[in-house]
């Protein structure tokens, strides 16, 4: 199999063969979901297939690295083969009436050894709070082998500052062989060591963080941080680790998103496997907070983006708002295949970009509990009650999955319907603008516009959209 990967003939044909399989699994079988849903699951999975077997060709991934991909995501996962992992999920399914989560968002710790403009981090490591590295530990554990998943993101501060003692992330990469990890780093501590110590562990890819160019991340994250992100992307390729990039959509730099040379660049150029689209999310007061937010009108050219990006270039790119139909919808609340994010203080939120919480971990463990427990707070079921109605209990005439997140394209519904009494904010301002009207028509204004966009698209594009002839339409069969 690796062999095949990395043979410059044997390489494309086994590519074909592979996305021949894929089409049939999950569209042509499928008759659980609308088709054009499911194509847009099969382009993506062959984008992401593409774009590794390209550096892999390239030996800008190695062979340790796709013998771990294989292990963990093809034969664990998709064939079943870890006995104990399913049954573990099957078990979490008979208990809670629905589907495990299917991975787990943590960021250990606050710290940052940078000082990007409008950050949350803190750049003092020893002020900062941070988890012990035994809770860290624990929750990695718990996900583990409560719902079976194989699958931890890790974010931050700076994860690569991340350390209890003498613990840091990579000791918990090491401790779980079994498991991958993706983290968000800024990358300016990938030196040529470090990158060697993700090559030897084979189980961690990192997700750097750029704002454009040169120029527009240096504007943010400080002079000279490009080119150490360059630095870094030669060292992972010179050993061989898989990386992508992360971007965050903004009002200001959607123009540069819709560019092809900008994805030219980093898949072509600089080797990565796959790149991360992260909407600006307005937590905070003021008219300035939401003109940083890429409006209606521009989200859907990004959404059109996507999809060239993705089809025609085999560019596996997703964009965490704009990439719904992959998810089925939403992918908080901790179910159904989704995840929760727990923070620095041991908070655990739905969702990265819900910064609300009702339990917090150190304290359920303390009453004696275990993560299993934050899953099943008021909160986390409001949340899942809503993604059933909405998109689950029926797919194949599921509400408009161009607008999927809970609480930045449904507002008023997430204040009525998904908040409790009894939820907090993640930081005083999170707090405060739960009840500021402004904020609030803000949102709901953006919605409607936003709505009024995307609704005719999703009726004609996916609900009404005629079957189409499948087996002409699959690979291998123009």
């Amino acid at each position: 199999m690796t062999k095949a990967t990395q043979n410059p003939v044997l390489s494309p044909m086994l590519v074909k063969e592979i996305e021949k399989a894929l089409y049939k699994n999950i569209v042509t079988n499928n008759t659980k979901n609308l088709p054009a849903v499911q194509e847009k699951k099969y382009d993506f999975v062959s984008a992401l297939i593409n774009c590794l077997m390209k550096n892999i060709r390239k030996h800008d991934i190695s062979k340790e690295a796709i013998d771990k991909l294989v292990n963990i995501f093809a034969y664990d996962g998709m064939m079943s083969a870890n006995v104990e992992k399913q049954k573990a999920n099957d078990s979490y399914i008979d208990k809670h009436g629905y589907n495990a989560p299917s991975f787990l968002v943590i960021s250990p710790s606050q710290a940052c050894n940078l000082h990007c403009s409008g950050c949350y981090a803190c750049s003092d490591p020893h002020t900062s709070p941070h988890l012990s590295f035994d809770v860290t530990d624990r929750i990695v554990r718990e996900f583990r082998d409560i719902t079976g998943g194989t699958f931890v993101v890790v974010s931050g501060g700076e994860p690569l500052m991340y350390k209890d003692g003498d613990k840091g992330l990579l000791d918990l990469f090491a401790k779980y062989p079994d498991m991958y990890f993706m983290f968000y780093t800024n990358s300016t501590l990938i030196d040529k060591k470090t990158a060697a110590r993700l090559a030897e562990l084979g189980n961690a890819s990192p997700a750097i963080s750029v704002e454009g160019y040169e120029a527009e991340t240096d504007a943010r994250r400080g002079k000279g941080t490009y080119a150490k992100i360059l630095q870094a992307f030669a060292n992972l390729r010179e050993v061989g680790v898989p990386f992508g990039v992360s971007v965050t959509s903004t009002s200001k730099n959607a123009e540069l998103l819709l560019e092809d040379k900008f994805y030219d660049f980093y898949f072509e150029q600089q080797g990565i496997s796959y790149m991360w689209q992260f909407q600006f999310m307005p937590i905070g007061r003021g008219k300035d907070v939401f003109d940083l937010m890429v409006q209606p009108k521009d989200r859907v050219r990004l959404y059109r983006e996507w999809e060239h990006q993705m089809h025609d270039k085999k560019h596996c790119v997703a964009d965490f708002w704009n990439s719904g139909v992959l998810a089925s919808g939403c992918v908080a609340y901790g179910g159904n295949g989704g995840y929760v994010y727990i923070d620095w203080n041991g908070n655990v939120m739905p969702c990265v970009f819900v910064p609300y919480y009702t339990d917090n971990i150190l304290k359920l463990y303390d009453e004696g509990k275990t993560l299993e427990d934050a899953y099943e707070s008021t909160l986390m079921k409001n949340g899942r009650k809503w993604q059933n109605e909405y998109s689950l209990n029926d797919k194949m005439h599921s509400s408009n999955l161009l607008m999927p997140c809970s609480i930045r394209d449904h507002y008023l519904n997430f204040k009525k319907a998904i908040l409790t009494d009894n939820t907090n904010g993640e930081n005083e301002v999170a707090q405060d603008i739960m009840s500021e009207e402004e904020y609030v028509k803000h949102f709901d204004d953006y919605d409607r516009e936003l709505s009024d966009l995307t609704q005719p698209i999703w009726e004609k594009e996916y609900l009404k959209a005629e079957v189409k002839e499948k087996e002409k339409k699959a690979p291998g069969n123009n």
